[in-house]
């Protein structure tokens, strides 16, 4: 069972939806101690950084991430896992993963001007194997953000994109996983990840 974490500013329904094509049982919820007995959960995010971390049940998130069992962010959600964003004013994050969201500064080293927010298809360069990665072949995925963490850390990086700057795609480090696209609105690749994140959730399952 999926737990689709609500707490006012995630895209529930698309989320909810790519589930239901995935024939995967979920429940949408901001309860505490329904979200804690999930098998997984997953924390959807559209908005500010700022904003969301003044709503988020911070405590329930990092209790979860304690159990083990696997956690996913979507776009903003994402974001929120990492230790800090500079989005509205410098602003701490759950700090499940290291590294800082940053601005795209919507011009290059040559002074060229390019549009921000970034919106639209790119491709994703794997970097590190995974369980989410697993079988796939690197394609094109949907972003829509102005705020990206940087690809500079190893440790944590599965898949990149390129956006002017090196935008880190798909991160992951024991139960924590992120997505900085929407998986559910990227066509064959998108549904193929999160299936494999669905994969992972009953093989952690079985183990417990």
């Amino acid at each position: 069972m999926i737990g689709i974490v609500d707490y006012g500013m995630g895209n529930l329904f698309s989320v909810s939806k790519a589930l239901e094509r995935l024939n995967a049982e979920y429940f949408i919820s901001g309860d505490k101690e329904e979200l804690l007995r999930a098998d997984a959960l997953l924390l959807p995010g559209v908005g500010s950084f700022r904003d969301a971390m003044e709503v988020l049940q911070v405590d329930t998130i990092k209790e979860f991430a304690e159990t083990g069992k696997p956690l996913l962010g979507i776009c903003l959600g994402m974001q929120l896992l990492f230790e800090d964003s500079d989005e509205n004013g410098l602003t701490k994050g759950l700090g499940l993963l290291p590294g800082s969201v940053r601005r795209f500064s919507g011009k290059t080293p040559a002074g060229e001007t390019y549009k921000v927010p970034h919106m639209g298809w790119n491709k994703l360069e794997f970097v590190k194997s995974s369980p989410l990665l697993e079988g796939l072949e690197e394609d094109y995925v949907y972003f829509v953000h102005s705020y990206y963490v940087s690809a500079d850390n190893s440790e944590v990086l599965l898949a990149k994109a390129n956006y002017h700057e090196e935008v880190s795609a798909v991160v992951g480090k024991d139960n924590i996983f992120g997505m900085q696209f929407h998986p559910e609105k990227s066509s064959k690749l998108g549904m193929a990840l999160l299936r494999n994140f669905l994969k992972l959730v009953e093989e952690r399952k079985a183990v417990r």
